[in-house]
């Protein structure tokens, strides 16, 4: 069985476990009503999507049109 022969310092873990960060979600403004949304998602606040109304503004998203 493979055994380390030294010990990983510190530095080392560190710069191994470097790209495991979490990232932030990206939110862009709502071309219509200038809330927060995802990118390329239905606005929740106002239903708009492309410049066009997708869903009724405060009707459930859940069964919306996907693109």
């Amino acid at each position: 069985m493979a055994v380390p022969k030294r010990k990983t310092s510190p530095s080392r873990r560190g710069m191994r476990r470097s790209h495991e960060a979490l990232s932030k979600p990206a939110h862009i403004e709502c071309g219509n009503c200038g809330e927060p949304k995802r990118p390329h998602h239905v606005c929740p606040h106002c239903g708009y999507y492309g410049g066009r109304e997708v869903v009724g503004a405060g009707k459930a998203l859940r069964g919306a049109v996907r693109f």
